[in-house]
């Protein structure tokens, strides 16, 4: 019987205080995906800028490769709108494009977004509209989910 590579046990490895997981069948290093459920309006509330913080903060770090899954829910679609134009304090829309330049993936509820008369034209390059099959998806193949 042939082994299935999801029945893998992934090898920790710390190097110089750094962990690194190992996938000892493919023997390569194995990213961590995090998934990032933001439901509140870009401004109002800072969870949104929060969620974007961590979120460009986690792409920066050296010591664990990470594939960072942004997924808009409610309020928080409004937040890849582009031609965002604050009047002051922080820039969310320049906030996810700093992200989506990263390599993070952008995606909104498609119910969220005609609720609220939004549509992929008036979305920042590169954000997509999906379904919550999508959200079920990232979901499971996530090793974390956090949600703001």
């Amino acid at each position: 019987m042939m082994s299935n590579e999801s029945d893998a046990v992934l090898i920790p490895l710390y190097l110089c205080d750094n962990l690194f997981l190992i996938d000892p069948v493919l023997k390569e290093y194995v990213m961590q995906t995090i998934l990032i459920v933001i439901n509140d309006a870009p401004y109002g509330s800072e969870r949104a800028f929060n969620a974007l913080r961590l979120a460009i903060k986690l792409n920066e770090q050296e010591e664990q490769s990470t594939q960072i899954k942004l997924f808009l829910m409610s309020d928080a679609v409004m937040c890849a709108m582009h031609k965002q134009n604050p009047v002051e304090g922080y820039d969310i829309q320049q906030m996810v494009e700093i992200a989506l330049a990263q390599g993070s993936e952008v995606s909104l509820c498609k119910t969220c977004c005609s609720a609220r008369g939004l549509s992929q034209e008036l979305l920042i390059e590169g954000c997509e509209i999906g379904t919550l099959d999508d959200l079920a998806h990232w979901t499971l193949i996530a090793d974390k989910v956090l949600t703001f």
